[in-house]
């Protein structure tokens, strides 16, 4: 199948949502030529805040595949991919992601991350969701301890 095909997939699976009382997001994660995962943003459905299309499939993926990697995975999505949905394609290996629609276009229907994308590439100190280290004190060793017991 084509990259074509899979995108009108994610496309049809937006469309649908968007007929289900759901937003325009549908995504298609194809692992090795096949599809492995087909989802869509379920924020509506969930009330769950992370429920987006790419992170659906993704958590479908990891779960059929049996592994938490999905190293040479692609996602198609309906949409520009947030900063949530990009940094967990990043932590778990996807390898390439396409979009149809970019938020300039979501812009006048309320659907923009720019004004996320901005925000977090300011440094941690100076975004305005607070993010400051508290370590309390005679905390120590969580890492190691975590390390010692990924060997055992």
């Amino acid at each position: 199948m084509s990259q074509e095909h899979f995108m009108r997939e994610a496309l049809d699976l937006a469309r649908a949502n968007i007929q289900a009382g759901g937003r325009p997001f549908g995504a298609v994660l194809v692992y090795q030529g096949q599809v492995i995962a087909r989802a869509v943003n379920e924020i509506h459905s969930t009330q769950d805040p992370t429920s987006h299309a790419e992170m659906q499939a993704i958590r479908q993926a990891a779960q059929a595949l049996g592994r938490a990697r999905l190293d040479g995975a692609e996602i198609y999505a309906s949409g520009h991919p947030c900063p949530m949905c990009l940094a967990a394609m990043h932590l778990c290996g996807v390898e390439r992601a396409w979009f149809a629609y970019d938020n300039d276009e979501g812009e006048p229907y309320g659907l923009s991350t720019a004004a996320v994308y901005a925000q977090m590439a300011r440094p941690p100190q100076q975004q305005s969701l607070p993010l400051r280290p508290l370590k309390p004190a005679g905390e120590a060793g969580l890492y190691a301890q975590w390390q010692q017991a990924s060997q055992a």
